[in-house]
């Protein structure tokens, strides 16, 4: 048997199960979507529904291929060596990528008379993958794949993503709008010169959501705090200030505060199992401090915020000394704004909880997902290099240790919020791609991190670059690629 690797077995299994669909309905034509209830959301194109007879029936099937122990071949293939005859036969996603890219390489996997195309590597035979599970979900299924849980390769337990499923049928919705499906579709776009009017229609519903959201606030009188939780680079602070313009213009004067200023003294910071200071837990703050503060405030007393100093490690000697009006609402900014053990003491109907994140983003084809979370790496990689002089090496170092506090911290909350944002943007991954190319060819072939640095730069091999001068100043995305009013650099 072979090393497990989630996401290796995941792709495999994924080869298994279009084989699968292809043996007994061949008709159907398969879009992997997004990340959903621990799985990934799977939609059959122009079909409103999957019945539970055709999931049993798509499950029985890849049973039997597993148990063939079938053979995977792969075939290292670049965008070169296609020929006008593979683009009779091929899918219509697959086809715009290839007219609209430079010379892009990719792996050809044959499944017995099947084959279609990954950008990452698989196992090499069926059998290493007889652990997996279907279940129909709104108007396609869920398809989940074995993790490694606290040493244990099992399926991750069942959850439903209400809030996150309705966000990102928002977000197909959107992407109509915009005329933009997948990578190939959006090149096209760049290189018949209408990226502008797309950008200019991507901000104006970022900010037609944010607008709505300020509404719900301002609908409820009763709410006094607002809190903005999501996780690293999700434009938290970008987020938060565009939320207070949309306030302010309502005739309400927001008080920011960041979770960032609760932080204790670096050296009573709790450790991690590794041993290493562990700034993602919430106890890595001041609660008591926090709390204290927040009541005091909506009593109307005089109350001296803290400000914290990175530098040092510690808390500055002297705060921001604040006092608000009725009318006030405070904006709570931070990565446990979700976990009720934050704001003890205070009644939830004084609460309005926002969760953001970059939720969504274009597949590369209908087979091809881009994981979020490789967005906001990119996103990181760029502004770590403008705003703390760390190069792409530093940042991926840490990124592990970053997204297990994710995992620990935010993600489990993420339900408990009372409305969702998604930050992502079809057209970012052109406008990051110079700066993230720059950072990412540093990495030299000793490091540990460059094979990682390698897969990046296959990934963005598939866009065309995008002018960052189009972006707008207030966009999230220039919180990353630097310009924002709204971020100190």
């Amino acid at each position: 048997m072979e090393k497990f690797e989630s996401r290796k077995y995941h792709l495999t299994a994924k080869l298994v199960l279009l084989k699968a669909i292809n043996d007994i309905y061949p008709e159907f034509q398969i879009t992997f979507r997004n990340s959903l209830n621990n799985g990934v959301y799977v939609t059959i194109n122009g079909k409103g529904y999957v019945t539970e007879e055709e999931i049993k029936k798509i499950e029985s099937r890849m049973n039997e291929l597993v148990l063939e122990a079938l053979p995977i071949k792969k075939i290292n293939f670049n965008s070169e060596c296609v020929t006008p005859k593979h683009l009779e036969s091929i899918r219509t996603d697959l086809k715009e990528l290839l007219e609209t890219t430079g010379i892009i390489s990719f792996f050809v996997y044959e499944l017995g008379d099947y084959k279609t195309y990954f950008i990452e590597e698989l196992y090499e035979n069926t059998q290493y993958v007889d652990l997996f599970e279907l279940y129909s979900y709104d108007e396609g299924f869920i398809f989940k794949t074995p993790k490694d849980i606290n040493g244990v390769i099992q399926i991750p337990p069942m959850i439903d993503d209400r809030k996150l499923a309705k966000v990102y049928k928002e977000s197909s919705k959107w992407n109509d709008i915009m005329q933009v499906s997948c990578v190939g579709s959006l090149n096209r776009i760049n290189l018949q010169g209408d990226i502008v009017e797309l950008i200019r229609v991507n901000e104006t519903l970022h900010d037609k959501k944010i607008t709505k959201i300020a509404e719900k606030i301002l609908e409820d009188r009763d709410i006094k705090i607002v809190t903005i939780a999501g996780p690293s680079s999700s434009g938290k602070t970008t987020f938060s200030n565009r939320l207070k313009l949309h306030l302010m213009a309502s005739e309400i004067r927001p008080l920011m505060i960041s979770l960032d200023d609760y932080y204790i003294n670096r050296d009573r910071i709790p450790l991690d199992e590794n041993g290493k200071k562990d700034f993602e837990t919430i106890k890595a703050l001041d609660i008591e401090l926090l709390n204290r503060n927040l009541k005091e405030l909506m009593l109307g007393k005089e109350v001296e915020l803290p400000k914290y100093d990175f530098s040092s490690g510690q808390r500055k000697e002297r705060g921001e000394i604040v006092k608000i009006s009725k009318s006030t609402v405070i904006i709570l900014e931070g990565i446990h704004g979700l976990n009720n053990s934050l704001i003890e003491g205070i009644s939830q109907s004084h609460i309005f909880k926002i969760y953001i994140s970059c939720l969504t983003q274009l597949n590369i084809d209908s087979h091809n997902r881009i994981k979020t979370s490789i967005v906001r790496k990119m996103r990181r990689i760029v502004r770590d290099s403008i705003s703390r002089n760390f190069d792409a090496e530093e940042t991926l170092e840490m990124w592990d240790r970053v997204r297990r506090g994710e995992s620990k911290n935010i993600f489990p909350y993420q339900e408990n919020a009372d409305v969702i944002f998604d930050t992502s943007l079809a057209y970012e991954i052109g406008v990051l791609k110079p700066a993230v190319e720059r950072e990412l060819i540093k990495i030299k072939m000793d490091s540990p991190h460059y094979s990682e640095a390698r897969k990046l730069l296959r990934l963005l091999s598939y866009f065309t670059t995008i002018s960052e001068r189009y972006v707008p100043d207030e966009s999230i995305l220039k919180e990353f690629i630097g310009g924002s009013y709204f971020y100190n650099y």
